[in-house]
């Protein structure tokens, strides 16, 4: 689905993503961790195809990503930001709307509609449907932005679909970030490539099946996440020593200073 050679990307004439390789699959969950800094959320944009590489190359289902007009790459590649900056005074539901631009003249009101109740309801967001976006909490905002990401790919094959989350946990409390880390799960089970820069090690070993472990913008570790979530590459990551602590049940894996 998503192939990434040699790349390198420069800014301020400065070196900051050196990647050799980096394959994701249909159907499959990359975490892409790091401390801060590292390069996730430049990874992401170039992944994205919002960055061009110095050198290298990203592919989007065998295409050359910078190949895609923008208005077919837009329904078939999905990106929620860290924070989504929104000035004008809409309703939620015209919020989630707004992922429905790239369809505009392709679609029937019927799919317009169902594509908006389908993303509110797999973000836990139907019950802010007629609310003022502007009047809700952080968590609440990030829930309709997930919404509206999902409704952008509504009406694309998921397997032809690539949803990219940055740190799409950030400001939800316990119950919402496994049920947003849930919905991106179902996303790639039914299909689609995923993407999450993560901050919480424990949620990338439950809900992703590879892991990418990034510092000063090349790969510590990359692999299947039961391989990758080692103490030895936690500390070498993020330059500090830990103890893995398994879960009984081995769902979950935390990490604690040693």
């Amino acid at each position: 689905m998503i192939e990434l050679d040699d790349l390198r990307l420069v800014r301020g004439g400065r070196l900051v993503l050196d990647i050799p390789e980096l394959r994701v699959s249909a159907g499959r969950v990359l975490g892409i961790l790091g401390p801060n800094g590292a390069g996730k959320s430049t990874l992401l944009a170039a992944l994205a195809g919002e960055l061009r590489p110095a050198a290298g190359q990203v592919r989007f289902g065998g295409r050359p990503i910078q190949g895609w007009r923008p208005p077919e790459l837009a329904r078939h590649r999905a990106v929620l930001p860290q924070a989504s900056q929104l000035g004008l005074p809409l309703s939620v539901t015209e919020v989630v709307a707004l992922g429905r631009i790239p369809w505009a003249g392709i679609e029937d009101q019927e799919q317009h509609w169902d594509a908006i109740a389908e993303g509110l309801a797999v973000a836990s967001a139907a019950h802010l449907a007629r609310r003022p976006y502007g009047a809700l909490s952080g968590g609440e905002q990030q829930r309709v932005q997930l919404a509206r990401v999902l409704a952008q790919l509504h009406g694309a094959p998921p397997r032809e679909t690539a949803l990219m989350l940055d740190e799409p946990t950030a400001s939800l409390d316990l119950p919402h970030q496994h049920a947003i880390l849930a919905a991106a799960r179902c996303r790639a089970m039914e299909g689609a490539a995923v993407m999450l820069v993560l901050h919480d090690v424990g949620l990338a070993a439950r809900y992703c099946d590879e892991v990418l472990i990034l510092g000063q913008g090349r790969a510590v570790a990359q692999g299947p996440a039961p391989l990758v979530l080692t103490a030895e590459a936690i500390s070498s990551a993020y330059g500090m020593a830990v103890r893995r602590l398994p879960d009984p049940e081995g769902r979950e894996v935390v990490f604690v200073p040693a």
